[in-house]
């Protein structure tokens, strides 16, 4: 197929509902070539189209264009520090199945896991997966390998979960939310946005004009590991003073004096939430104020027009978002304090990693249907 194809199914992506006439509209095409290039992708079993919904106004009945039948899916899995998840999605970004559950931070019990839900939505399907995005607590190389310090997982072969994939694509948890953001979510417009999402540590990217910046080696946005932190704590990562411990279940527990749980993510999740006594007000204050802080710093740094919350991160502007706001305003720069760039809970909430995979592993693939 030409490279207009390419494009309608990219915008077919983008939009879902769109119309012939909007996809030539979009392409720049007259309505006769965008009815040869529809008929062409639908031929492929790429396309199909369906009666729109009734509008109520005069002319001829319109249509829009929809994922095919029989055409291509992906997998998206979503790896955190406690659970994984793999969604079957179809052209538009709609999740057609969905399997998930948690696991012990046992990598070859996990991947032995994952690999067997991958073949099953396979034959489930009947091979129309076609791709497999991966998101990850950690970095990830070009080369698909897999470092996550808080798991105590080094160089893992993320391609043992599909080792004969079509297409795999494999980033950090939070680029990729970012990215899902930036696509579909509160982010949308944005010229240059900053995603932070906090988990068990922090991670986060700068997408500018829709582009994650991912970096040289593609590990862009650890911005946890960015010393905003107090030097006397140790990170898993070997480093001191990283801004993550700052702001994750570990900060929480230690300024309580409590130990820190397996599962910290959920036990901060937890106490955000429900805190009662005055000493674990006081320790949710210090953490949204160290959260606040910090994205004070990175926006001086990026000019960023609009940032974004994930993770734990949404919890804590819920629970104590004036400390947030009150951080984050002391420590920009005077100029930026009269009009500051928003701070707002991403609006995909948890499935933003997930969303994301599935977005990076449909941007791969269309460029293999042409």
């Amino acid at each position: 197929m030409p490279s207009r194809s390419t494009a309608l199914l990219q915008a077919a992506h983008a939009h879902p509902g769109l119309t012939r006439a909007d996809a030539a509209r979009l392409l720049g095409v007259g309505t006769g070539a965008a009815t040869e290039i529809v008929a062409r992708l639908s031929r492929a079993s790429l396309l199909a189209e369906v009666p729109a919904a009734p509008s109520g106004a005069r002319g001829r009945p319109t249509t829009t264009l929809v994922p095919h039948p029989q055409g291509p899916l992906v997998l998206a899995a979503a790896i955190t520090h406690e659970t994984w998840r793999v969604d079957v999605v179809e052209l538009g970004g709609t999740a057609l199945a969905t399997e998930e559950g948690r696991h012990g931070a046992e990598w070859a019990t996990l991947a032995t896991t994952l690999a067997a839900t991958v073949a099953t939505f396979r034959d489930r399907y009947d091979g129309r997966p076609q791709a497999l995005g991966l998101s990850v607590p950690g970095t990830v190389t070009a080369a698909a390998r897999l470092d996550a310090a808080t798991l105590l997982w080094h160089d893992i072969d993320l391609r043992e979960l599909w080792p004969d994939a079509p297409v795999l694509v494999a980033r950090n948890d939070a680029s990729l939310a970012a990215a899902a953001e930036s696509r579909r979510g509160a982010a949308v417009g944005a010229a240059v946005a900053l995603h932070l999402h906090v988990e068990a540590g922090l991670g986060g990217a700068v997408v500018d004009h829709g582009t994650v910046l991912a970096g040289a080696t593609g590990t862009a946005g650890e911005f946890g590991h960015m010393p905003f932190g107090d030097p006397a704590v140790r990170c898993p990562c070997g480093a001191r003073g990283c801004w993550g411990t700052a702001v994750d279940g570990t900060a929480l527990a230690r300024l309580l004096g409590r130990p820190v749980p397996r599962d910290h993510v959920a036990y901060a999740r937890q106490l955000i939430r429900t805190a009662t006594e005055a000493d674990e007000r006081a320790a949710v204050r210090t953490v949204a104020a160290a959260l606040g802080r910090g994205i004070a710093g990175l926006v001086n740094g990026v000019d960023a027009d609009l940032v974004t919350l994930g993770g734990l991160g949404v919890d804590l502007l819920a629970a104590a978002g004036p400390e947030v706001e009150a951080a984050y305003r002391a420590g920009l720069m005077a100029y930026r304090r009269d009009d500051p760039p928003p701070v707002l809970p991403a609006a995909l909430g948890d499935d933003g990693p997930v969303a994301g995979a599935a977005e990076e592993a449909w941007s791969a693939l269309l460029l293999t249907l042409a």
